[in-house]
């Protein structure tokens, strides 16, 4: 039972994942997609490390996978920020773009 639970977190996981992919390419501007692909890597990747941490139950693995787990969540949101702050700072703007 608690298998299948993991095997589901998983595959949210995934679908997330790829409906985040698609929303990726539905967005034209840089500001989108960075948000988009910040969201797409924090809640994909809790969801997926969740599953593999009650696949390994409690172990050393899963505290492995824990302690992973937290470095990405404090670092993926604070990385996002710079690159948005540095587009913002160089004076980069949404009427700059080109493209389809």
């Amino acid at each position: 039972m608690i298998d299948l639970l993991a095997y589901l977190l998983i595959i949210i996981a995934l679908l997330f994942m790829a409906f985040g992919v698609i929303g990726l390419f539905r967005f034209k501007n840089f500001y989108s997609r960075i948000l988009i692909s910040s969201k797409i890597e924090t809640v994909g990747f809790l969801t997926a490390m969740i599953a593999f941490t009650i696949l390994s139950g409690i172990s050393f693995a899963a505290m492995k996978i824990l302690l992973i787990t937290l470095l990405v969540m404090i670092t993926n949101p604070l990385s996002t920020h710079a690159i948005a702050r540095s587009a913002f700072l160089s004076g980069y703007t949404i009427d700059q773009e080109t493209g389809p």
